[in-house]
């Protein structure tokens, strides 16, 4: 029989047309090697072809595992170096000779890769399941596709958002459930200027726009609400102005909002009735408050009633004289209690009267589906007023949203929508020796109990109490490189040595491995750029700019990531 000969159209094919066809028609998968020992805990040891070169392997690529029954979805996790014969490594060949290096990379040596197996892509399953079992000796290792992304992740729908792409996966989105996201806790961790408010603004537009829950945003330096000024001095577009009718602003400082051209739908302000000894607990470190502090504050507020920190920084020596005779509390504690909150009286939105009630209005706007961005202006330097005013409001929006809850009786429709309370400096609030006690902590281990949840955005996980750790469904993990904080971040994870080199490598901006609740495997995504195309495919309208605003964005680009 003679050699069949490749045709095409014309007639038989010259060598030149002949390579072509080759190179449009060649597999689009990439086969990588074969399993060669392992287990599910350790993970897989996979031997790379002599065509597969070590510097294209990349720790957090995607690879699919055929094995003889199921096909399983794992992650790169290290890249080794191999060699048949120790020699090779004690007395290394002169390769500068090509065929010479030819010889000893198909014979002496030869690439590692260490995988974790992470889930089974059963066709006759509707979803991908969790791994039980490893794939068998010489099971075919290859690249994953564009086509195993999606069965994995699924597509954008009314629930799912895109967040970013697969490293290495240009136009290759990764989803997330918004739905389950909001259904437990949310932490959003990095070292300063990985992007962290960046991360959280991409995630809170996408619960806007899927309306997977409102927000109560304490913005602390103001990074969400109508307009961020990057490290570079260039705008970006905040929440309200991507959903001008879905997204309000309240102020801390009217004068500060509107030096930046911000019209606030509300002055928030507060009375000095309505600080508790328990909102001091909150500022022990902050303002330097002793045990014996905190407890003149509670004898104070039973002895002199709601008004006890006007009276106490208006006292004089014999209403302190009074206090001795009366109470067991020390004369020198409640005189450095004073001092104290003396740093309190600066603040001008702490009145002895006020029009309307903060907490009240913030629910109204909640219950009607709106986001509430709370900026801070001036105040957003001064840490006990974040934490005092976070504390206050936190405390009594959850007790309407309990009693509202419970006065709806089960029943859905009466039910306030999802709130996540999105908070910065979390290890403030969430500090071991306090969480037990503080609202926040018991939020978080509510796990939506009443339809409030919490995000977190914090650069020190590790000052985290570990209970509220383990609550936190879903973890957003840009560059750590502390160990505290990268064992706290993976406590509780199921793989976390393999995952740790993982996030020790990712890049400082722009990078993030999510894991938890929301995805159905730990992914490393390169995350979407905050600019005019994610701003049109948020909101559903064209990405009309000028050609200045484009350029400024394309400068502020390399900042976007700063916190």
């Amino acid at each position: 029989m003679g050699e069949q000969q490749m045709t095409n159209d014309k007639g038989p094919m010259t060598t030149d047309e002949f390579d072509i066809f080759f190179k449009q028609n060649k597999p689009v998968t990439r086969r990588y090697g074969v399993v060669t020992g392992g287990s599910l805990r350790a993970g897989l040891t996979v031997r790379l072809d002599a065509d597969a070169p070590v510097e294209d392997m990349a720790v957090g690529r995607y690879v699919v595992i055929e094995g003889q029954q199921r096909r399983f979805f794992g992650m790169i996790n290290d890249v080794e170096l191999g060699v048949t014969n120790r020699d090779v490594q004690m007395m290394p060949p002169d390769t500068s000779d090509p065929f010479v290096r030819e010889v000893y990379l198909s014979t002496a040596v030869y690439g590692i890769l260490h995988v974790s197996p992470l889930l089974v892509l059963d066709d006759a399953a509707a979803e991908p399941r969790p791994v039980k079992t490893v794939p068998g000796h010489f099971s075919t290792v290859r690249a994953a596709t564009a086509e195993d992304m999606d069965l994995v992740f699924g597509e954008e729908d009314d629930i799912h958002f895109h967040i970013g792409e697969p490293l290495d996966m240009e136009d290759v989105p990764v989803n997330v459930d918004l739905q389950r996201m909001a259904e437990r806790s949310v932490g959003v961790f990095g070292k300063s200027g990985t992007g962290k408010s960046f991360l959280t603004r991409i995630l809170l537009a996408g619960m806007i726009q899927k309306n997977a829950a409102v927000s109560l945003i304490f913005d602390m330096h103001n990074d969400y609400g109508w307009q961020i000024q990057t490290e570079g001095r260039t705008s970006v577009k905040g929440l309200r102005q991507l959903f001008p009718g879905r997204v309000a602003i309240f102020t801390l400082d009217e004068d500060s909002s509107r030096r930046r051209n911000v019209q606030p739908d509300f002055v928030v302000t507060m009375r000095w009735r309505d600080i508790l000894p328990e909102d001091l607990e909150m500022l022990k470190v902050t303002l330097g408050l002793s045990d014996q502090m905190i407890g003149a504050a509670y004898t104070l507020k039973r002895f002199w009633g709601d008004e006890w920190i006007k009276v106490l920084l208006d006292a004089e020596k014999e209403d302190f004289d009074e206090l001795a005779e009366n109470t067991s509390v020390a004369k020198a504690s409640v005189a450095a209690l004073s001092r104290r909150l003396e740093k309190l009286a600066r603040f001008d939105f702490i009145q002895d009267t006020i029009q309307k009630d903060s907490a009240t209005e913030i629910i109204s706007y909640l219950e009607s589906g709106k986001t509430v961005v709370l900026e801070f202006g001036r105040y957003g330097n001064a840490l006990e007023a974040y934490i005092l005013v976070a504390n206050y409001l936190t405390r009594r929006i959850h007790k309407m949203y309990v009693d509202r809850v419970e006065r709806a009786l089960g029943n859905k429709a009466d039910e306030p929508p999802p709130l996540m309370i999105v908070i910065e400096e979390a290890h403030k609030f969430l500090d071991p020796q306090i969480a037990q006690q503080t609202i926040f902590g018991i939020i978080a281990r509510e796990l939506r109990k009443y339809n409030v949840t919490l995000l977190v955005v914090d650069q020190r996980p590790s000052g985290i109490d570990e209970e509220v750790m383990s609550q936190i469904g879903t973890r957003v993990t840009a560059l750590l490189d502390n160990d505290r904080d990268i064992r706290a971040v993976l406590s509780g994870v199921s793989g976390a040595e393999s995952l740790r080199e993982v996030l020790a490598r990712l890049d400082t901006k722009q990078q993030a491995l999510i894991m938890g609740h929301a995805v159905p495997m730990p992914v490393v995504v390169q995350t979407r750029t905050y600019d005019a195309d994610f701003y049109a495919a948020v909101t559903g309208t064209a990405a009309a700019m000028s050609q200045s605003e484009r350029v400024n964005l394309l400068r502020g680009e390399e900042e976007e990531g700063i916190d």
